[in-house]
């Protein structure tokens, strides 16, 4: 059974990029060299890897790697530091309180 790989990269400007991988250890690699001078974290190296969730279903990946990128910095970290139970309350959008 193949796995893939959600992931969550920290930049050197403390930017958080996520993406997916079938090889976690090859990509990071590459990450880390910039072996892709197009690629978000070229220029925002060096980066740490702060976040993965391995699936056995490719498209499940994919699909949570989209809803990850989607997500507030505030819910991102809430994933990095295992703090499952936060993530409903935390959505992107902000609602003003009215004075």
């Amino acid at each position: 059974m193949k796995l893939s790989y959600v992931y969550i990269l920290k930049c050197k400007d403390n930017s958080f990029y996520t993406g997916v991988t079938s090889n976690l250890e090859k990509r990071l690699e590459q990450h880390k060299r910039g072996f892709y001078k197009s690629c978000y974290t070229y220029l925002r190296r060096p980066v740490s890897l702060v976040f993965y969730a391995s699936f056995t279903d490719i498209t499940m990946a994919i699909a949570m790697e989209k809803q990850i990128k989607k997500w507030s910095r505030v819910k991102k970290q809430a994933l990095i530091n295992d703090e499952y139970d936060a993530l409903p309350n935390l959505a992107k959008k902000k609602f003003r309180v009215n004075e």
